[in-house]
């Protein structure tokens, strides 16, 4: 008999076996749980675990292959899903070696790391959420999973909603910054891109929330490295993301790597069990990062393989990501009566929901079109969409005597800098199937932008050497030009995972390449390319123009072409605060007074004898082409009580010459508290794009739970009294109103 029969019969075993399955246990409530029963009375104890077990793909110069001993695990039924696998010949491969080969043929889930875009790049997610602009980073998301799942792709180990407050973390890059607000609004918005219409249509993918938790706070900002915290601050910053992300509706979720006060996360059953799902109702799946059950061993909590195991299924881990733990000792561990099979058959049950929800079971190659592939990746619309993406990430930091934007009839422009024509750092790290020959560069995009125009270019230096001997071609083609753009920064891989830095300034001899152009008296444009805030003090006082351009995206060049050129009015707004000197960090914006708050004119104040307290750039800052005039700060009332709203508008009229975009920026803060208060937070934002003379209102209500805080007995509520409101275009710029709360 063929395998596909034998196949055949087994659903169909499946399907006579729902009612009976359902008659047997009454918590099967509905269909969904009652099919997910049906395959799971079926399965041996082996089976089960396979489900449990993710094992990845691999590349070389020849494409992608999959290990012969994981091939031997697909086959057998001791991996149930698969990373690292793209396309639809390779997917629907992979899938016939599970369906047509296993005794269930139960059908594999595959993921990807599509962190800012699949084969279109979009800027890293730190630059998007630079652009304030949920709408766009959820279509964002959206583009990335009709990409990811039009090549065989189901599920998408992203967004990550770590919050970070230390630049010389790496993996700042990948998150939405510092703030709980906005970090959590933009998580939300990109699990409605991920997910789409919901989960099993043929455009969306699952969405998995990572760190869990607390990942972005490691001390000393090194990569994996021990997390300690309160847990006011753990409850206060840094779960709310994830919890919007998990509310939005997505259906994983993945451990981090750190420990959290002496536990890792991976055998943590406060975090996975007490607060994911009893208190938080979560009832997808965990899977872990990258071997991160073998890792409990060097954390020092688990000796051994079955330790380990053991503190991981305990703590509410589904899923063992290329460790092959589970694989290993969760056999010996059910049958040794160390470890319950109904622990087991609870995470195989998350597991079979969601391939079930995929649609799977039905038919396991619903995402292998190859019309789909050939249609729906890199089209036009996505390239475009990426461009206008990349224009909107995009800050201004400086902009001296209105240097920008540049005339199109320049008769020459010197492009200098390592990340002139830098075409793989473009598109970042993490840029997934991304094809970095085909992304745009600054001098690409500066050249199709003023065709007419004479462009030299000279690289001056690389990022990050020490040679000099560049200098003099990059000095002369200055002194040719009637205006230079310096492409500075970072390479793609000094900032993502593992690319910690404690000197968060330029690298290499960068800094000494922009003093000798400097020296030239030419008018200088800066466009800095990072994943990270960078110490720019020098730039910052000398250079007349200084645009953020971040990691821009497979279209990078042509969006910051448009900028510089005036065919797109900058309208980014820092999602994180650069510090001055990393000796700052961190230096976030929503921190707490002091006792002795700092005061010019008494050292007995919190400073630093050496620098400033501020920062280079605060939070919500950013610049643009045209100029706004804001009215006074409006209430309609100036009391409110537990069950009333408070509308806060003001007026902002476009004052210049030129459509522009401003993000306007709504802080609270409480000025006596049972427990200190951080001297602001962001609690609304919104965006008002005005031309030429228009003016916009701007209108918000403010409710008690925009009041609400962890109080001094770490219940949730708010407390009576007075609340300052503020509202501006950044987090240090604002007007002010105070309302009480009877």
């Amino acid at each position: 008999m063929k395998r596909s029969k034998l196949v055949f019969i087994g659903i169909v075993m499946v399907l006579i076996l729902t009612q009976a399955c359902t008659q047997n246990k009454p918590n099967a409530t509905n269909d969904l749980d009652r099919k997910v029963d049906s395959v799971l009375s079926l399965m041996t104890l082996e089976e089960k675990i396979g489900q449990m077990t993710l094992f990845t793909s691999d590349m070389d110069q020849t494409g992608a292959f999959i290990r012969k001993e994981y091939e031997e695990d697909i086959k057998s039924g001791r991996a149930g899903a698969i990373f690292n696998a793209y396309g639809v010949a390779y997917t629907r491969k992979l899938q016939e070696m599970a369906v047509n080969n296993t005794r269930l043929g139960i059908p594999l889930i595959f993921g990807y790391d599509v962190i800012h875009g699949h084969r279109t790049i979009f800027p890293v997610p730190l630059a998007e959420a630079a652009s304030w602009d949920l709408t766009a980073i959820e279509e964002a998301a959206r583009i990335a999973a009709i990409e990811a799942s039009a090549e065989g792709l189901h599920w998408t180990f992203a967004p990550m909603c770590d919050i970070s407050r230390d630049p010389r973390w790496g993996r700042i890059v990948e998150g939405a910054g510092e703030d709980v607000y906005l970090a959590s609004e933009i998580a939300r918005a990109r699990v409605r891109g991920f997910q789409g219409e919901g989960i099993g249509s043929l455009n969306s993918v699952v969405a998995c929330v990572k760190h869990y938790a607390a990942y972005g706070a490691p001390q000393a900002g090194r990569d994996y490295h021990s997390v300690d915290m309160s847990e006011r601050t753990l409850r206060e910053t840094f779960l709310p993301p994830y919890k919007a992300a998990l509310d939005e509706g997505a259906l994983t979720v993945m451990t981090s790597f750190n420990d959290l006060n002496g536990i890792p996360a991976t055998a943590s059953k406060y975090l996975m069990t007490e607060i994911l799902r009893d208190e938080w109702g979560f009832e997808g799946f965990v899977v872990t990062d990258y071997t991160s059950i073998m890792e409990l061993m060097f954390h020092g909590v688990a000796g051994d393989t079955l330790e380990a195991s053991r503190l991981s299924i305990e703590a509410g881990v589904d899923m063992d990501m290329q460790a092959g733990f589970y694989q290993k000792a969760l056999p010996q561990l059910v049958r040794n009566g160390k470890v319950s099979e109904e622990l087991i058959n609870t995470a195989v049950r998350r597991i079979l929901k969601v391939k079930f929800m995929l649609g799977l079971f039905e038919d396991p190659f619903r995402f292998c079109s190859e019309e789909r592939e050939k249609t729906l990746v890199m089209s036009a619309d996505n390239l475009e969409a990426a461009r206008d993406m990349a224009r909107k990430s995009a800050v201004l930091l400086k902009n001296e005597n209105n240097l920008l934007p540049l005339s199109k009839d320049l008769k020459t422009i010197a492009v200098i800098g390592p990340m002139a024509d830098a075409q793989r750092d473009m598109i970042g790290s993490w840029s997934a199937a991304g094809d970095w020959t085909k992304s745009i560069t600054l001098l690409t995009g500066i050249r199709e932008a003023v065709s007419q125009s004479r462009i030299i270019h000279a690289m001056g230096c690389t990022t990050d050497g020490t040679d000099m001997k560049g200098f003099k071609e990059a000095v002369d083609a200055a002194r040719q030009a009637d205006v230079v753009v310096l492409a500075l920064g970072e390479n793609y891989w000094m900032s993502g995972e593992a690319a910690s830095r404690a000197d968060i300034g330029l690298p290499g001899v960068q800094q000494e390449l922009a003093d000798e152009i400097l020296k030239t008296g030419k008018p200088i444009v800066v466009v800095l390319f990072t994943g990270r805030p960078l110490t720019i003090n020098k730039l910052q006082q000398h250079a007349q123009s200084i645009l953020l351009g971040w990691f821009p995206g497979t279209m990078g060049g042509s969006a910051l072409a448009d900028i510089l050129f005036g065919d797109f009015n900058p309208s980014g707004r820092l999602p994180v605060t650069f510090p001055a000197h990393v000796g700052q960090v961190p230096n976030h914006y929503d921190m707490r007074n002091t006792g002795r708050p700092f005061d010019a004119n008494n050292k007995y104040t919190s400073k630093y004898l050496d620098v400033p307290n501020e920062p280079l750039y605060e939070f919500g800052f950013g610049l643009g082409y045209t100029t706004f005039e804001w009215s006074e700060l409006s209430v309609n009332q100036t009391s409110m009580s537990e069950q009333d709203s408070v509308k806060v508008s003001i007026q902002v009229t476009n004052s210049g010459l030129m459509t522009g975009t401003e993000t306007v920026q709504l802080y609270i803060h409480d000025p006596v508290a049972s427990v200190a208060r951080p001297v602001k937070q962001l609690k609304k934002f919104m965006q008002l794009t005005l031309e030429p003379g228009q003016t916009g209102v701007a209108e918000f209500y403010i409710n008690s739970l925009d009041l609400s805080f962890f109080r001094a007995d770490m219940s949730f509520g708010t407390e009576k009294g007075n609340y300052m409101i503020m509202v501006g275009p950044s987090s240090n710029t604002i007007r002010s109103a105070k309302i009480e709360l009877i």
